[in-house]
C-alpha cells in the first residue's frame, strides 16, 4: 500500500511539468514584436478564395473545354459539404480567427510602456478588424439567407475547443459592428499601410457590412467617409492597378511575394498555359470594348489560342513579374465599390443615387454621358449592371444577387462545354454554400443549411 501511495504521487507530480512538444503562450508572446509576429500570422492565410469561389458559382466565369483538371462540379452546382472547391473558405478564416483570438487573450497578460503602448493599440485594433472582418466573410459564403432569423455562422471571441453552434445572421452582424467600432478607435489615422488594415479600411469594412444589414444610413455615411479620403483613379491610373503598377483607389490589398498562391494561376495556368476558368460571354457582353476603360484590364482576347482552347482569358490578375507571372496582389477594398454601395444606399434611402452611378461611369467610360433614371427599379437596375462590370473577379457577384434573392442566370454558350444547368434558384439547397462536412460530424451542435 505504501508503494502505491508513493507511485500516485510521483505520477501526480509529473503531471506538473511543463509540457516541451509545444510553446506557451506565455513563451511565444513575450513582448510587442512577438505580438506583430502573431497578426502577421492572422493576415497569413487570407488569399483569393472568396473571389475564385464567387466567380465560378455565378455566372462570371465559365469551365472551359480545355480544363481537364478543375472542379467542374462547383460551376455546375453539384457540391455539398465534402467539395473543399466551396469549403475551403471556412476552414482557412476560422484558422485565421482562432490566431485572432490567441493574440487578443496574450496581449490581455502583458504590460506595455513606452511607445510601445501606442503600437499595442494598433496592433490590437487590426486584430479586432480582422476578426469582424473574418467573420464577416463566413457569413456572406454560409449564412443560410442574408435575412434576420437565418441561419449565420459562429462568431468566436475566444480560442477554445468547444461545440459551438450557428448564431442568427443579425447576431454576427452585430458582433462584426461592435469589433469594428473598437477597432476604428484604435487604429490611427496616420497609419496608411495599404497591406494591412488602417482606419480608413475599417470605414470600408463598415460600409459593406451595413450594406448586407439593409442598413442604408450606415452605409451612405462609412461609403462617404472613404470616397472623401481615397479619391477615384484616373483613366490613366486605372490599368495599373491590376499589374500592381500603382495601388490608386485601393483601400485594402493583401500583398502576395514569391512563394504565395498566385492569384493569376486559379484562371489561367501558367504552366502548361491552359484556362481553367474563363469570362464568361455574359459578362463580356456588358463591355463597351471600344471605350470602357476597364474592359482591357479585365478581359485578354487571344486570338492565337485555336481549337477548344478558349480566345478570352481573365486579365485581372495576370500580374506579377516575367518569373512570376499570375503573383497580383489581391484587392479587398476599393473606391469604386463605396460609389456603388452608396449609390445602392441612396436608392433605397434618398432616391439620389445617379450621381454616384454616372461620376463611377465617367471616370471608366470614355465619351460617357451622364444618364437619368426613371425610378427606384431603373436604379437599382443599373447599379447591379455596374457591380457586374466593375467588380467582376473580385469576390461580389454571386453575393450581390443573393442579397434580393436573384436567381443566377447564365446563357447557352456559357454552359455549352459542362453541360451545366442554366439557371440556380434560389429555393436549391446550391444558392446557400454548404457547411462543410466535417464540421457536421465533429460538432454535434451544428446544423446544415437547408436542403443539402
Amino acid at each position: 500500500m505504501l508503494l502505491a501511495v508513493v507511485l500516485l504521487l510521483t505520477s501526480c507530480t509529473k503531471l506538473d511539468f511543463k509540457p516541451t512538444d509545444l510553446i506557451l503562450p506565455e513563451q511565444a508572446f513575450r513582448n510587442i514584436s512577438d505580438i506583430n509576429l502573431g497578426l502577421i500570422g492572422v493576415y497569413a492565410p487570407m488569399d483569393y478564395s472568396t473571389l475564385s469561389y464567387s466567380s465560378i458559382v455565378s455566372d462570371e466565369a465559365i469551365y472551359p473545354q480545355e480544363n481537364t483538371v478543375g472542379n467542374s462540379d462547383a460551376f455546375r452546382w453539384l457540391y455539398n459539404g465534402s467539395n473543399g472547391s466551396v469549403t475551403g473558405l471556412y476552414y482557412t478564416n476560422y484558422q485565421a480567427i482562432d490566431r485572432a483570438n490567441r493574440v487578443l487573450e496574450a496581449m490581455d497578460k502583458l504590460t506595455f510602456t513606452g511607445t510601445d503602448i501606442a503600437l499595442a493599440d494598433r496592433y490590437r485594433g487590426e486584430l479586432l478588424a480582422l476578426r469582424a472582418y473574418l467573420h464577416f466573410e463566413l457569413l456572406r459564403a454560409y449564412a443560410s439567407s442574408y435575412q434576420t432569423g437565418a441561419l449565420g455562422v459562429t462568431y468566436m471571441e475566444k480560442s477554445a475547443i468547444v461545440y459551438p453552434a450557428r448564431e442568427s445572421f443579425e447576431a454576427v452582424i452585430a458582433k462584426a459592428k461592435k469589433d469594428l467600432i473598437a477597432a476604428k478607435a484604435l487604429i490611427p489615422s496616420t497609419f496608411t499601410d495599404k497591406t494591412r488594415i488602417t482606419k480608413i479600411a475599417v470605414a470600408a469594412i463598415q460600409a459593406r457590412v451595413a450594406l448586407y444589414e439593409k442598413n442604408w444610413v450606415d452605409a451612405d455615411k462609412y461609403a462617404t467617409e472613404v470616397i472623401n479620403a481615397v479619391p477615384l483613379a484616373t483613366k490613366a491610373q486605372f490599368p495599373g492597378i491590376w499589374i500592381d503598377a500603382n495601388d490608386n483607389e485601393v483601400i485594402w490589398k493583401l500583398k502576395r511575394v514569391s512563394g504565395d498562391s498566385r492569384t493569376g494561376d486559379f484562371f489561367f495556368r501558367q504552366s502548361g498555359s491552359y484556362v481553367l476558368y474563363a469570362p464568361s460571354f455574359k459578362l463580356i457582353a456588358t463591355f463597351d470594348q471600344t471605350n470602357d476603360i476597364r474592359y482591357v484590364p479585365y478581359i485578354k482576347f487571344d486570338n492565337s489560342r485555336t481549337g477548344t482552347r478558349s480566345k478570352y482569358l481573365v486579365n485581372k490578375y495576370i500580374g506579377g513579374t516575367s518569373s512570376t507571372p499570375g503573383l497580383a496582389d489581391v484587392k479587398q477594398f476599393r473606391t469604386g465599390e463605396m460609389y456603388l454601395i452608396r449609390a445602392e444606399a441612396r436608392a433605397e434611402g434618398t432616391g439620389d443615387a445617379a450621381e454616384d452611378i454616372n461620376a463611377l461611369r465617367a471616370a471608366r467610360i470614355n465619351g460617357y454621358v451622364n444618364e437619368t433614371f426613371a425610378n427606384k427599379t431603373a436604379l437599382i437596375n443599373a447599379i447591379y449592371d455596374e457591380r457586374y462590370k466593375e467588380l467582376a473577379f473580385e469576390g461580389h457577384r454571386f453575393f450581390d444577387l443573393r442579397r434580393r434573392n436573384m436567381q443566377i442566370e447564365r446563357t447557352p454558350a456559357d454552359v455549352a462545354a459542362t453541360g451545366s444547368a442554366l439557371i440556380l434558384l434560389p429555393t436549391k439547397a446550391q444558392y446557400a454554400l454548404p457547411i462543410p462536412a466535417t464540421e457536421l460530424s465533429v460538432n454535434k451542435n451544428m446544423v446544415q443549411n437547408p436542403n443539402y
